[in-house]
């Protein structure tokens, strides 16, 4: 009984989670600004490691946390990256002085 409610749920979850994944996949080809585009991947990264993470409790195993972890760092270094991008023009900044 509980499985069997278990299994429609995670089914269910994953539905709605490709449905939103289309949702966001059409904003972040559509979308007028680049804020909105990064706004965007930030969200699908957000769906794809819960959509990782409900597998994994589909398939009872640990193995897959790991790519979540993954996903959730490139995530985060390209959403700053790109910020950064839109402030100024310049991702790396070459004029910085360190004193040694």
């Amino acid at each position: 009984m509980i499985a069997t409610i278990t299994e429609f749920l995670i089914s269910g979850a994953l539905i709605i989670f490709a449905i939103s994944l289309v949702i966001v996949l059409f904003r972040l080809i559509k979308g007028p600004t680049t804020a909105d585009r990064v706004v965007a991947f930030d969200a699908m990264s957000a769906i794809l490691m819960s959509t990782v993470g409900v597998l994994s409790l589909l398939f009872k195993t640990f193995s897959f946390l790991d790519s979540v972890v993954l996903i959730a760092i490139i995530s985060f270094l390209s959403s700053v990256t790109i910020s950064r991008f839109i402030e100024g023009g310049n991702v790396f900044n070459g004029n910085n002085k360190r004193n040694h």
